[in-house]
């Protein structure tokens, strides 16, 4: 093999232009490619890591929620049951007022019907003893008389 300075120099040169050419027109746009791919991972990473604090508060936030409705849910149902006790207390008062209601009603009419009782059976002894003297002392009395008689009998009675 047969090396010549011409040769050399001729592919040193060629080597240059290449070289030259490369740095002049596909270094810059393989360097920018290799730059904007650089950026794009570094944002993504970037986004990756923002979406994981996102993530991470909205868990936090969601857990609180989730916290608060069980709060309020166990206060509802703590109203809900002091509610039911105060209906079952407020229908137990009302039956009892109902019930007293009843027996002062009945009761009244209770004394009613004695009084009247009374009344008929003050009546129907008057009549008797009326018929009784009158029997015994063998005389009509009048009927004005007779009246007189029940009613002075009725008021010792």
């Amino acid at each position: 093999m047969d090396v010549s300075l011409g040769t050399l120099v001729g592919q040193a040169g060629t080597f240059l232009v290449l070289v030259l050419v490369t740095m002049k027109y596909v270094w810059p746009p393989l360097t920018q490619a290799m730059e904007e791919r650089r950026r794009k991972i570094a944002e993504g990473l970037a986004q990756s890591e923002e979406a994981e604090q996102a993530l991470d508060k909205a868990n936090a936030e969601a857990d609180e929620i989730i916290r608060e409705a069980r709060r309020k849910a166990g206060e509802i149902i703590e109203q809900a049951s002091q509610r039911g006790n105060q209906l079952v207390e407020q229908a137990k008062e009302e039956a009892i007022a109902e019930r007293d209601r009843q027996v002062q009603a009945a009761e009244a009419e209770i004394r009613q019907a004695t009084n009247q009782a009374r009344e008929a059976l003050r009546e129907r002894v008057a009549e008797l003893a009326i018929a009784g003297a009158g029997r015994v002392i063998e005389s009509e009395i009048d009927d004005k008389r007779h009246r007189e008689m029940l009613d002075k009998l009725a008021a010792e009675l």
